[in-house]
């Protein structure tokens, strides 16, 4: 189906329409979307690895043609921005049932001195389970927890570390594997187990 307006594009989708009309369009729609999204040139700037003070020349109108590398780096990064991820703060994806999402006690694990946030995925189905990988790895997901009987499928459809849940080894099995994930992507060594 071909979609006919603006209303339904995303705001990344809006930027690139904008610049196929005019250099103006381009730069209304680039300050449009960072207005949208809450975000400011020093963030896109982080984010996308173009300069401060090029994006400032970009958006001012003093560089009307920006490089086609300087341009995709802009655009993706408005599309990680829109997905929800800021590259300040590292999360991991716990998909679960709504009672073991409730069980879990803290929001945040330490590791290699690093505070990685675990952001919680509710699903009853394997069809859920599926449906919130994806949204999970597109939202900018480190790693994901999950079930071990649906672990090896969340393997197969996506590119990030897939922990299951050690569910015999302890009280706060979630807590273990969300540690197990982090561990895998900064590349420390497991952690040992603690009894609970």
């Amino acid at each position: 189906m071909r979609r006919t307006g603006t209303a339904q594009l995303a705001l990344w989708e809006k930027v690139v329409r904008a610049s196929l009309e005019s250099d103006d369009s381009f730069r209304r729609a680039l300050r449009d979307s960072l207005e949208g999204l809450g975000a400011d040139t020093r963030q896109l700037s982080k984010l996308s690895r173009v300069s401060e003070s090029s994006l400032y020349k970009i958006l001012s109108g003093e560089r009307a043609n920006p490089r086609l590398s300087t341009y995709r780096r802009i655009v993706n990064a408005i599309r990680e921005l829109e997905g929800g991820r800021l590259a300040s703060e590292p999360f991991v994806a716990i998909i679960a049932a709504r009672p073991s999402l409730d069980a879990i006690e803290k929001k945040y694990v330490e590791v290699a001195g690093r505070r990685v946030e675990l952001r919680e995925y509710a699903a009853a189905s394997m069809e859920e389970v599926i449906v919130a990988a994806v949204r999970a790895e597109r939202e900018g997901a480190q790693a994901i927890v999950c079930a071990p009987i649906v672990s090896t499928t969340v393997e197969k459809i996506t590119k990030i570390p897939v922990s299951a849940c050690p569910v015999t080894l302890c009280r706060q099995p979630l807590l273990r594997a969300a540690e197990i994930a982090a561990a895998k992507v900064f590349g420390e060594p497991r952690p040992p187990h603690q009894a609970p």
